[in-house]
C-alpha cells in the first residue's frame, strides 16, 4: 500500500474516532459537523431551521433527527435564541471542539512526514 499523507490521514482519523470518550459518529453526522464547523469558525451559530436547510445530502426531516442525535451524543447543544425562546441555536460542545482539535492534529501528523521517495533508476 502506498505510504502517503492521505493514507496516513485516513488511518489517523479512524484512530481518533475509536478513542475512548469519542461518540460514534456516522457519515451523515460527520458531514453535518463539517458543515457546521465552517459556520462556527466564522462566528455564526445557525438556528436549527438554518441547519436543517444546509445541504447534507439528506432531507430536512432527517437533518433534524440527526441534530437531535448529535445533541444526545453530547456533540452539540441547542440553545435558545436570544429574544425568541422558541428558536434554538446549534452550538458545539467541548466534546465537539476536542473532536475537531484531534482531527486537526491528525492533519498535522499526516503531513509532517513526507511520502517516501523512490530510488532513482
Amino acid at each position: 500500500m502506498p505510504d502517503n499523507a492521505f493514507f496516513r490521514l485516513v488511518h489517523l482519523m479512524h484512530a481518533v474516532r475509536e478513542l475512548p470518550g469519542m461518540p460514534r459518529i456516522d457519515p451523515i453526522e460527520e458531514r453535518m459537523l463539517h458543515a457546521l464547523i465552517e459556520m462556527w469558525r466564522e462566528g455564526n451559530a445557525p438556528s436549527v431551521l438554518q441547519a436543517m436547510q444546509l445541504d447534507f445530502g439528506v432531507s430536512p426531516t432527517t437533518a433534524h433527527r440527526r441534530l437531535k442525535t448529535l445533541r444526545n451524543k453530547g456533540v452539540i447543544e441547542l440553545r435558545p435564541l436570544p429574544g425568541d425562546s422558541r428558536a434554538k441555536l446549534v452550538v458545539p460542545t467541548e466534546l465537539a471542539m476536542d473532536y475537531f482539535k484531534r482531527l486537526s492534529d491528525c492533519v498535522g501528523e499526516a503531513t509532517r512526514v513526507g511520502p517516501r521517495r523512490r530510488a532513482s533508476s
